[in-house]
């Protein structure tokens, strides 16, 4: 309860987005940490491997995180959670891609509920087969 008597959960209760995530993953009780919830390190991992999907294949090629601009714990992840992460392309400078994750878990699979967790904001850096910097290609046209 929050300080006015509200359940401070059930503001964050959600629907998963109307698209297909980049990645889905349950975790494990080995990716528990000493308090008994998803270490963070481990949503960190997924967040950044799913971040880097949109930057590659917007880079048409390799790509490497530089920088993780914001990232914020939402609500803690449990074991047995459909964790689902949704990645888009916020910016594309010369050399970088900035990407938008935004991550669910699907929990109590018998009167199942939705909750944002982490949402995050990471750069990548577009490179070269030697891990020079390269120029992001134009965008591919749509059809």
């Amino acid at each position: 309860m929050n300080i006015r008597g509200e359940n401070q959960f059930m503001s964050v209760l959600q629907q998963l987005p109307d698209r297909q995530p980049v990645l889905r993953v349950v975790p494990m009780p080995c990716d528990v940490n000493s308090s008994g919830d998803i270490f963070g390190g481990w949503v960190m991992a997924q967040v950044d491997i799913a971040g880097s999907i949109p930057a590659m294949r917007r880079a048409r090629g390799r790509v490497a995180t530089v920088a993780v601009n914001a990232f914020y714990f939402k609500q803690p992840v449990s074991v047995g959670d459909v964790v689902s992460f949704y990645a888009e392309v916020t910016h594309v400078g010369t050399t970088s891609i900035t990407v938008d994750v935004q991550v669910y878990a699907a929990r109590n699979p018998a009167a199942p509920v939705v909750v944002k967790v982490t949402e995050a904001t990471l750069t990548y850096v577009s490179l070269n087969k030697d891990g020079s910097k390269r120029v992001v290609p134009d965008e591919l046209p749509t059809e």
